[in-house]
């Protein structure tokens, strides 16, 4: 499987994900929910809400099957609630594959999953590097540099990876910075953006498309196909934002860490 592996183990003793998040939450399903997605594609839904606990067992299921491949599977897709497999057919049939997940699920042992790695990434706020930051302001009721105070007040998880390679999708935003996306995307954000909209925070890779609002940019490299593994960022990584000037850029631009 073509996975960036992470160590996770299976138990035959240890509690269950489901037995393990039932007493902590109602948002995990008590079964695991399958949708088929054609013929080589099984999307696994683990909960009904966008949160940490749902997103944790995401990511728990998503780790093991790296380590503990299924013959047949060709690949795995986490995201913020589910997880989509895509499997040979003619390897193996789809309630072969529903079993074994279902048999994996029920083997996995919480305490076991990899703890985050932890990020702290330089931002330069307004300006030209953040050309909504004034908008989110008024409509927010609050100051310039009240939002940049709340958007680089607490830590947030990557919940996916998602739309270009290495884009993070993160959350929880402060309810306070809560916005509607834009109602026309730009169709050129620039690299390195940083932007916000509903309760997500995101950065923009690369130039592309893009409906969030920017509050600022990074100087840092996100995604080098030449790196092993190619993404800086990963689900289940913890990210806070600092703020840098405009004239720094350049000299935080040479720090940029990369896992080893």
């Amino acid at each position: 499987m073509p996975f960036i592996a992470s160590p996770f183990s299976i138990s035959e003793t240890s509690p269950s994900y489901e037995e393990f998040f039932r007493e902590k939450t109602t948002m995990i399903y008590n079964r695991l929910r399958y949708r088929t997605m054609g013929d080589r594609a099984l999307l696994v839904d683990v909960g009904d809400e966008i949160h940490a606990t749902v997103n944790q067992a995401v990511r728990a299921l998503f780790n093991t099957l790296e380590q503990n491949p299924i013959p047949g599977v060709t690949d795995a897709v986490p995201t913020y609630r589910s997880l989509l497999i895509t499997y040979n057919p003619m390897a193996i049939s789809l309630t072969t594959l529903q079993a074994e997940i279902a048999r994996v699920w029920n083997r996995l042992k919480p305490d076991d999953l990899p703890g985050p790695e932890r990020f702290e990434i330089p931002v330069c706020y307004g300006g030209r590097s953040g050309p909504d930051l004034e908008w989110v302001a008024r409509y927010t009721g609050m100051t310039p540099k009240e939002v940049i105070r709340l958007h680089t007040g607490i830590s947030y998880r990557v919940y996916m990876i998602g739309f270009t390679p290495g884009h993070p999708y993160m959350a929880e935003l402060p309810e306070a910075l809560f916005t509607p996306r834009r109602k026309s995307p730009r169709p050129h954000v620039p690299r390195g953006s940083v932007g916000i909209g509903t309760n997500q925070t995101v950065i923009y890779p690369f130039e592309s498309p893009g409906g969030m609002h920017i509050l600022g940019r990074t100087p840092w490299t996100l995604f080098d196909p030449n790196r092993f593994p190619p993404t800086l960022l990963n689900m289940g990584d913890s990210v806070k934002f600092f703020p840098v000037q405009e004239e720094e850029m350049a000299n935080w631009k040479t720090r940029n860490p990369w896992k080893s």
